[in-house]
């Protein structure tokens, strides 16, 4: 699983992937064990990605997966069992922010605002 998680991500790094990120869910969810999020700059770019990193994972692992949203690319899922890979577009990953869905809060938003904090909360 270590190996996959490394392939995935230097597969993202070297399709010029923006903003990878890595969220651990082990003891969050049984889903996976790591979920990355990933940006391109265009569907084109984001439809690239996707298909690269299914084909080199098929190659180096034996691993088919299963991958949802290429026809459009705004939104890619790719599912290689152990890590669930979101390939967008950035204004698609900022309006769906699955980084703070994910992480409960703990990563940053994608689109760089600053959190507002309720004062009635403290």
């Amino acid at each position: 699983m270590e190996a996959l998680h490394k392939l995935v991500l230097a597969s993202l790094d070297d399709d010029q992937a923006v903003e990878t990120v890595s969220i651990p869910l082990a003891g969050k969810s049984s889903i996976a064990d790591y979920m990355v999020i990933a940006s391109g700059r265009s569907t084109r770019q984001v439809a690239s990605m996707a298909a690269k990193l299914s084909e080199r994972i098929k190659a180096e692992t034996g691993r088919l997966t299963r991958t949802e949203g290429l026809p459009t690319a705004d939104w890619v899922l790719i599912d290689a069992g152990d890590i669930i890979i979101h390939l967008f577009r950035p204004e698609v990953r900022s309006f769906y922010n699955l980084e703070r869905m994910w992480s409960f809060g703990d990563a940053p938003d994608p689109s760089g605002a600053t959190p507002k904090t309720d004062p009635a909360a403290h």
